[in-house]
C-alpha cells in the first residue's frame, strides 16, 4: 500500500473514532483497516493510536502525525482538484447530510440533475434536520439552514433563506390580521421545535428588533406539516419561504406583517475543517450556488 492510502486509513480511523467504524465509513472489512494501521505504525517504527475495543484515542506521535497528515492529504487533493481535466465525468461517493423539507423538495431535483449529469458518480444521502457529527459519520457535506458566523466549520454559502409570517384566509377572517408584533400574544401560533423558547424575533422598518412572546397551540418538528396545519387554519407560522411559495401563490396561505421582517438566513454548504474537500464535493457545491443563486426560484412568486 502506498503511503498516501496508509494516510487516509489513518485519518478515517481517528475521525471516526475507532477502527470499526472507520471500516464501515471506508467499506473495509475491521481486519483490513487494522492491518493498515500496524503497518503504517511499524515502518514508522511508533505507536499513534492507543486502542480499546471501542474507541481509539491518539498517542502525542499519533497527534503530530494527525495534523501533518490532514495538511498533505489536504494539499494533494486541491493540487488534483487544481490539474483534473474539467471535462472527467465524476466518480466515488458522494455523503450528504441534508435538512428533510428543503432536501425533499429543492435538493432532490438538483441531485437527480447532477447525478444525470455525472452518472458513474454514488450518492449516499441522509435526510434529517438533526446536527450529525459530520467527521464521526463520515459525511463529506453537510447542508445546513443557518447563521454560520460562530461555526469552528468551513462553510460556503449557498442562497439565501427568507422567512415569512403566514396565516390562511379563513384564519383572518376569523381571528382578524395582526398588525404589529405585540398583536401575536393574542393569536394562535405554530412553532419548529427549535428547542429553544417560544419567542419570536422581529424587525421592523428602522432596524429596531422586537421580541415576543407566544404560547404555541402546535409544536412540531416539520415545516410542511407545520404549513399544512396553517393551511387548515390552525394559526400563524414563521416559516422559510421555500415552505410556503407554493401555497401563497396559490392563495391558501397570506404573508403578514410586511412592515416586519424576521431573521434571515442562508442555506451552506459545510464541511470539518480537518477534512479536505474533493473534487466531486467541490463541483456539486458550484452546481447547488449555480443552481438556486441570490434570488431562488422559490423567492419569485410575489
Amino acid at each position: 500500500m502506498n503511503q498516501f492510502e496508509e494516510m487516509r486509513n489513518f485519518v478515517r480511523v481517528v475521525e471516526a473514532g475507532s477502527i470499526s467504524k472507520a471500516a464501515d465509513q471506508l467499506g473495509l472489512a475491521k481486519s483490513g483497516v487494522s492491518r493498515r494501521l500496524v503497518e503504517l505504525e511499524t515502518r514508522l517504527g511508533v505507536r499513534l493510536l492507543n486502542r480499546t475495543t471501542r474507541r481509539s484515542s491518539l498517542t502525542e506521535a499519533g497527534q503530530a502525525y494527525y495534523q501533518g497528515a490532514i495538511k498533505l492529504l489536504m494539499d494533494v487533493s486541491e493540487l488534483d482538484a487544481a490539474t483534473a481535466d474539467s471535462g472527467a465525468l465524476l466518480k466515488g461517493t458522494l455523503r450528504l447530510a441534508v435538512p428533510l423539507s428543503f432536501g425533499l423538495s429543492h435538493l432532490s431535483p438538483a441531485i437527480d440533475d447532477f447525478l444525470k449529469a455525472n452518472p458513474e458518480l454514488t450518492i449516499n444521502i441522509d435526510f434529517s434536520d438533526r446536527h450529525i457529527d459530520l467527521v464521526g459519520q463520515g459525511v463529506d457535506l453537510a447542508i445546513r439552514i443557518a447563521d454560520m458566523r460562530d461555526s469552528g466549520l468551513q462553510a460556503r454559502r449557498i442562497c439565501p433563506i427568507r422567512l415569512m409570517l403566514c396565516a390562511s384566509p379563513a384564519y383572518l377572517e376569523r381571528h382578524g390580521v395582526p398588525a404589529v408584533p405585540e398583536d401575536l400574544k393574542d393569536h394562535r401560533v405554530l412553532q419548529y421545535d427549535i428547542g429553544g423558547p417560544s419567542v419570536l424575533r422581529l424587525t421592523d422598518r428602522q432596524g429596531a428588533e422586537q421580541v415576543v412572546q407566544v404560547h404555541p397551540s402546535i409544536v412540531a418538528n416539520n415545516g410542511d406539516f407545520l404549513r399544512d396545519m396553517c393551511m387548515s387554519g390552525h394559526g400563524i407560522i414563521l416559516t422559510p419561504s421555500f415552505i410556503a411559495w407554493q401555497a401563497v401563490a396559490a392563495g391558501d396561505l397570506v404573508s403578514i406583517m410586511p412592515d416586519y421582517c424576521p431573521p434571515r438566513r442562508s442555506a451552506y454548504a459545510i464541511w470539518p475543517r480537518t477534512r479536505y474537500l474533493s473534487r466531486r464535493a467541490r463541483l456539486f457545491i458550484d452546481f447547488l450556488a449555480e443552481r438556486f443563486g441570490e434570488n431562488p426560484y422559490w423567492d419569485q412568486f410575489s
